[in-house]
């Protein structure tokens, strides 16, 4: 390499990324979660801290304050607790993916919201997808890796 190219990629390096705020119409911010087979579609604008999925209030729809613990993380973090009104729909999965494509969709929604919250909800780790989904049934297999149960007779 030559002094010219390795200027040219400090250059580069020295470029920092902006993030801008990105907002709707309505003063809302949208953002797309996905957990297992779940994904959440959520917006979130400033309020008084109310959560309703899919029409339905936070403590109707997941029963379990686990997770609604777990949804409430990402306002824990960025210490915005109580600010910020979310509407979302949820499909697909069971319970506990929804809970975490919320809570995922949630944390995106905030960084676009706030771009000065992106750094310490990326280092709870709340903006990396968790891209584990369930092993597919093979034929031949009682289920996924389970074989069928051996008889000698």
């Amino acid at each position: 390499m030559g002094l010219e190219t390795l200027q040219e990629v400090a250059e580069q390096n020295e470029e920092t990324t902006v993030y801008e705020q990105q907002l709707d119409e309505q003063g809302r911010s949208y953002a797309t979660g996905k957990r297992k087979d779940s994904i959440a579609r959520v917006w979130v604008k400033p309020g008084k801290g109310s959560v309703t999925i899919n029409g339905k209030d936070i403590t109707k729809y997941f029963a379990r304050e686990t997770y609604q613990f777990l949804i409430d993380q990402p306002f824990k973090v960025a210490e915005r607790q109580g600010q910020f009104d979310v509407v979302c729909t949820v499909t697909g999965g069971g319970l506990s993916g929804q809970a975490g494509a919320v809570k995922h969709g949630i944390s995106l929604a905030l960084t676009r919201y706030e771009p000065a919250l992106r750094s310490p909800l990326k280092k709870a780790g709340f903006l990396t997808r968790d891209t584990r989904v369930v092993e597919r049934k093979k034929y031949g297999r009682a289920k996924a890796r389970r074989s069928f149960q051996f008889s000698k007779r």
